[in-house]
């Protein structure tokens, strides 16, 4: 199915220190079958979002996708490692897009023991 307007966004909150999530380094897969194929590397601004959609209209298209965010390096250098080290590393995070008339948002609440996401608007 070809792109009709729609897009994918993403937003990283470190809910630990109450701040946007900047600097943590984010990639975009396509999922086809067993073939996991990369498309994008992001970085998140001091927002704790991309600066554009880490999936534009041009390219949208329905299917399965995977968001991996490096947590685990983000968590290091904020301080934010325990005395233990990190427990969390990459966070990967597989979804399906099914209609390409709509905006795809999969935000990120982040904390060095625990991670929460959903479909946001």
């Amino acid at each position: 199915m070809a792109a009709d307007g729609g897009f994918l966004t993403t937003h990283v909150l470190d809910t630990a220190r109450g701040v946007p999530a900047a600097g943590l380094r984010i990639e975009l897969f396509r999922i086809d079958g067993a073939t996991r194929a990369e498309i994008g590397r992001f970085e998140t601004n001091a927002d704790g979002r991309t600066d554009s959609p880490v999936l534009p209209a041009e390219t949208f298209v329905t299917g399965e996708y995977e968001l991996v965010f490096h947590a685990g390096d983000y968590i290091a250098q904020s301080g934010g490692a325990l005395p233990e080290g990190v427990f969390l590393d990459l966070v990967p995070i597989r979804f399906t897009v099914s209609d390409t008339a709509a905006h795809y948002h999969v935000p990120l609440l982040l904390s060095p023991y625990s991670y929460a996401t959903y479909r946001g608007s």
